[in-house]
C-alpha cells in the first residue's frame, strides 16, 4: 500500500484533521492528480486557517490546475496568514509562485 492509500485509509477511519489533508493533498500533488490535492488542501485550510503551509501548497495546486484567480486569492491568503505568524519564509516563497500566477496572467505582481 502506497502512501496515498495510506492517508486515504486513515481518513476513511474518521481520523480526519488539518494535518492528514495537508499530507495528502501534498501526496496527490507531488503525483500530479491536482484535482484532488486541490479538495484536500481546501479542507486543510478550512480545518486550520493559520496553517501557511498548507496555503501555499493549495495556491500551487490551483495554479496547476490553471485557476490562477484562485491561486492568487489562495496565495494573497496565506502570505497575510504567514506573516501574521511571523513566519517570513513562507511569506516569501508565497510571494514568489504569486509573481509567477499573476505574469501568466498579464498582471503586475
Amino acid at each position: 500500500m502506497g502512501l496515498i492509500e495510506n492517508l486515504e485509509a486513515m481518513l476513511a477511519r474518521g481520523q480526519d484533521s488539518a494535518l492528514l489533508r495537508f499530507s495528502l493533498g501534498g501526496a496527490l500533488h507531488k503525483a500530479e492528480d491536482h484535482e484532488r490535492a486541490v479538495v484536500h488542501l481546501a479542507k486543510a485550510v478550512a480545518y486550520d486557517p493559520g496553517y501557511s503551509a498548507a496555503w501555499k501548497l493549495y495556491g500551487r495546486a490551483l495554479a496547476a490546475l490553471g485557476r490562477d484567480r484562485d491561486a492568487l486569492a489562495a496565495f494573497d491568503t496565506g502570505i497575510a496568514t504567514a506573516e501574521g505568524k511571523g513566519d517570513m519564509q513562507a511569506a516569501k516563497e508565497m510571494r514568489v509562485f504569486r509573481k509567477r500566477v499573476a505574469k501568466q496572467l498579464g498582471e503586475g505582481a
